[in-house]
């Protein structure tokens, strides 16, 4: 059992900075760890993602504006958020597979005003 917990979430202004992170109760050293986000009415979305080895994806609104890492020895993973726009707006989520079952956070809402 893997405990995830998110935190950073917050009310900001259009073109602002947040940076998200996300807590594991276990090692993530080997794991793969992602971000989504979902709005009301909305499917969960992939925002950013990041392999145990360091490889890196963002979906293409996210690009040039976030940037997704890990500590291993802190065992986090953290969405740095820039020039945040207000659809950006959603609670997002830290999502991990470990042995073919996958984990999701709580959650931490994010909401980014005009």
């Amino acid at each position: 059992q893997v405990q995830l917990v998110e935190s950073g979430g917050g009310l900001v202004q259009a073109g602002g900075s947040l940076r998200l992170s996300c807590a594991a109760s276990g090692r993530i050293f080997s794991l793969n760890v992602a971000w989504y986000r979902q709005t009301p009415g909305k499917q969960r979305e992939l925002v950013a993602a990041i392999t145990s080895g360091g490889t890196t994806n963002y979906r293409d609104s996210a690009k040039g504006r976030f940037t997704i890492s890990r500590d291993n020895d802190k065992n986090t993973v953290y969405l740095q958020m820039n020039s945040l726009k207000p659809e950006d707006t959603a609670v997002y989520y830290c999502n991990l597979n470990r042995l073919g079952v996958f984990y999701w956070g709580t959650g931490t809402l994010v909401t980014v005003s005009s």
